[in-house]
This record gives C-alpha cells, sequence and structure tokens, in this order.
C-alpha cells in the first residue's frame, strides 16, 4: 500500500470515528507504529488532524480543504437527492456548464437519463464519469491540474470558460455567507466558479444544508446571480425570505 494510499483511509477513519489511535492502526495497516506516527505528522502539516496522546483527532475546521476522495464519500445520501433534483431542471438538449465540486460529480451520474446534452466541465472526475455517455458532446476546458482534486484551474481554465453560454450553469461551494454570498477556500476556485456564472442563462447553487451560515476565504459570486438553490433539507426561515427577497427559487426533498 502507498502511503498516501494509507494517509487517505486513515483520514477516512479519522472522518468517521472523529479519533484514532496509533497502535491500532499499525496492526490494521500492517506497519510499524513509527510509520503511522509520520503519516499522523504528515496530515496534522496540511491542517487535517491534530495529534494527541497515542493518536490523532480530526480537524473539524470547515475552512479546511479535504481530499477529494474524501470529500466524494461525505453526506452520499444528501448528494444523490440534490443530484436527482437538479437534473429535474435539465432538459434534453442543453448545453451545460458542470464546476469540479463532488456534489457535481453527482449531478453528472442522475444526468444519464437526459439524451443529447453538451456538458463543458473543469472535473477530471466528471470526464470519466461521463465517458461513457453516447450521443453527447463532452468538452474539457483544460488549464492546470490541481494536485488532489481533479480539478482543471487557471487563466486557460477560465479563457475556455469564456468561449461559451449556455442554458444551464450548475456549481456548488464551500461556504455560504448571508453578507457574502457564495465562498470558496481557494481563490483559483473561486474565480473558476464566477467565469461559469458569467457565462450562462439560468444558474443553479447546489449546496447541502451544512455549508449554510459558514465563510471561507476567496468570494465565488453573489446570491444575486443565482436563479435556484438546491439543497438536501429545508432551510430554516431566515434564509428562505433571503431567497424569496432575492428572487431566487429554492428546492428541497419534500
Amino acid at each position: 500500500m502507498l502511503a498516501l494510499e494509507r494517509r487517505n483511509l486513515i483520514l477516512e477513519k479519522l472522518q468517521i470515528e472523529k479519533r484514532v489511535v496509533v497502535s491500532e492502526l499499525s496492526q490494521l495497516y500492517d506497519v510499524s507504529e513509527e510509520t503511522i506516527r509520520r503519516d499522523l505528522d504528515k496530515l496534522e502539516k496540511e491542517g487535517l488532524a491534530t495529534k494527541s496522546y497515542g493518536g490523532a483527532v480530526i480537524n473539524e475546521d470547515v475552512s479546511i480543504d479535504l481530499p477529494f476522495n474524501i470529500r466524494k464519500n461525505q453526506n452520499v445520501a444528501g448528494k444523490q437527492k440534490m443530484a436527482e433534483i437538479t437534473a429535474s431542471l435539465v432538459q434534453d438538449g442543453e448545453h451545460i456548464f458542470l464546476d469540479a465540486s463532488t456534489t457535481a460529480v453527482f449531478v453528472a451520474k442522475a444526468l444519464k437519463a437526459r439524451e443529447r446534452l453538451t456538458v463543458i466541465t473543469n472535473s477530471m472526475e466528471i470526464l470519466l464519469e461521463l465517458s461513457d455517455v453516447s450521443g453527447w458532446n463532452i468538452i474539457s476546458t483544460g488549464g492546470v491540474m490541481k494536485e488532489g482534486y481533479l480539478a482543471f484551474l487557471g487563466s486557460k481554465t477560465e479563457e475556455a470558460i469564456r468561449a461559451y453560454y449556455v442554458d444551464k450553469v450548475i456549481i456548488s461551494c464551500k461556504a455560504l455567507d448571508h453578507n457574502w454570498g457564495i465562498m470558496e477556500s481557494q481563490e483559483a476556485f473561486g474565480s473558476t466558479k464566477k467565469a461559469m456564472m458569467a457565462s450562462g442563462r439560468k444558474k443553479i447553487l447546489v449546496i447541502d444544508s451544512t455549508k449554510f451560515d459558514q465563510t471561507a476565504f476567496s468570494v465565488a459570486g453573489s446570491l444575486r446571480d443565482v436563479d435556484v438553490v438546491v439543497t438536501d433539507r429545508k432551510p430554516g426561515d431566515k434564509w428562505l425570505h433571503h431567497f424569496a427577497d432575492l428572487d431566487i427559487e429554492c428546492k428541497y426533498p419534500e
């Protein structure tokens, strides 16, 4: 097993159990305790965990970016429900943007029942997910591959996005704040989403309930630019009133 694979498995275990013990991990992965301590050192340096006596605890800071493969396995049921709602908003033959979020991967899967779609994305995971779909036009933005995110980012990516104008823009985000709006942990992700929203007719923000009333480092856009918010449960009255004031349709599982 590669060290990176083992660290990701440790991180998955931390996400579920919130705490891990060096001696138990050593036996589980059949490596020395010193190797496990080095793994935990690495996770601590990346801000993903905090070492404690004999082990480590998860870093609950929402501003920390977890690896893509970890985020993809979080709130799967909620993402599937949001994806189904989002897919119902897309018609056969439409042109759409999908961002490089884990939520958008679920949307891509739910869209497979549609026909003749044109999908433009900066997500390597979505390109792979849709590689076996026939009758669609799948377009990669290209750009610089962001390590650990399976995402294309940068000036070339945004230049490619601006070359198109689509029917639907489907994005997610790191956080949603009443005043600051749509937020991302890294500026490169925020600027990519801004470019997408500027190049589409109808903008759909797909975001689970844990992201509400949170902030992150970079402003990715204003809620005034959004037409529909899809989430995994009914938001509180404050948010419903805010969406109504901005003429935003809010959809969630009944």
